[in-house]
């Protein structure tokens, strides 16, 4: 595989990538091998790299929006909703607290994702594929089909709707957990979409009536140890396309928001979980919550675990055509969208950088 000591005229990044998926070890698997330089495959450009160091200064001026839930459902719930609203409004994310998954489901949901990239090699090989939207997989880095750098990082991924696995699909090391952990976060959602709802000015199953979280997806995400993490990323800098993700990371940090020019660290909190808007939902919401670009960093000293589960309506290939939710929409405020299936509306924004 070659790597950053080798000479960048004669690297063929096809054979490079094809023989990383057909060794089916994940970047974990090279990590183990002793590698100790970055595979070209992997080096991001700089102007997506050489911002990592940020001073402290730059970052205190920001307060991250966090937001208690207990309370939700009584006499809370108004101001509940008015900081969902400015955190979606002004951000595009925020953390939650006292969501109703209780400590012990986090934690040992963060260690099951641990306990099965852990594994041997040859163990997690079994599960190693790309069709993760009808299975359990894992995998790494499930869009290179063109020369775009890889990301450093490992995944167990699998759906929940519409086409739930088989619980004795899931590796034993993390079967019950994971079952418990993607019932609890689709309950979660649900409340979240009710929360985003009532921000908006809409009556609170509005969004939940349109099918908004009906197909959802899990990825238990690993990031190994990197011998030289300033030359690559954990996740690149993206929006997500769906209309929610909700993210559980460890406490080792990594995560980064964009906003107002710079990046930002998403501190990990205790018991916190961070949501994020995606594109489809500021495209139905007509611009009122915006997508949030993030991305993810690596270090050289430890591993990183976090678990993110997305509620979209754009891995799945339709025809189903969607624009701006009509409450909405006025004379004041003209829809942005037009009809379009998702699939456009996404491209759209890519296009336009949002």
């Amino acid at each position: 595989m070659a790597t950053t000591g080798k000479n960048t005229s004669e690297y063929d990044w096809e054979s490079e990538v094809k023989a990383f998926h057909d060794s089916k070890v994940g970047v974990k698997g090279l990590v183990d091998g002793g590698l100790t330089k970055v595979p070209l495959m992997f080096i991001h450009p700089p102007y997506n790299t050489t911002d990592h160091a940020k001073s402290d200064s730059a970052v205190s001026e920001f307060r991250l929006p966090l937001i208690d839930l207990e309370g939700v459902h009584d006499n809370r719930r108004a101001k509940i909703i008015d900081q969902v609203r400015e955190a979606c409004e002004n951000w595009g994310f925020f953390m939650a607290v006292n969501h109703g998954i209780p400590a012990t489901v986090l934690e040992e949901m963060i260690d099951g994702i641990r306990r099965f990239h852990e594994q041997d090699a040859e163990t997690k090989k079994e599960l190693y594929s790309f069709d993760f939207t009808e299975k359990v997989s894992f995998l790494c880095n499930m869009n290179l089909s063109k020369p775009t750098p890889a990301s450093w990082r490992d995944s167990l991924m699998w759906p929940v709707n519409p086409n739930p696995p088989d619980p004795t699909q899931f590796p034993t090391v993390c079967r019950d957990i994971v079952v418990e952990y993607s019932k609890q976060v689709e309950r979660l959602g649900y409340s979240l979409f009710e929360l985003l709802s009532e921000a908006l000015g809409l009556n609170a199953n509005h969004l939940k009536d349109m099918k908004i979280a009906e197909k959802i997806f899990h990825g238990g995400h690993y990031y190994p140890p990197c011998p030289e993490p300033e030359l690559t990323l954990g996740s690149e800098r993206h929006y997500d396309t769906g209309y929610l993700t909700v993210i559980l990371q460890d406490q080792v940090g990594g995560l980064q928001v964009f906003h107002q020019n710079q990046w930002i660290d998403v501190v990990p909190h205790p018991g916190s979980l961070v949501t994020i808007v995606g594109l489809s939902l500021q495209v139905v919401t007509n611009d009122r919550f915006k997508g949030l670009e993030h991305r993810v960093l690596v270090n050289s000293e430890s591993s990183r675990v976090s678990m993110a589960s997305g509620f979209s309506p754009t891995f799945w290939p339709s025809s189903k055509l969607y624009s701006p939710i009509k409450e909405l929409v006025s004379e004041e405020t003209p829809p942005k969208y037009e009809e379009a299936t998702m699939a456009a509306h996404v491209a759209y924004l890519r296009g336009r950088k949002v």
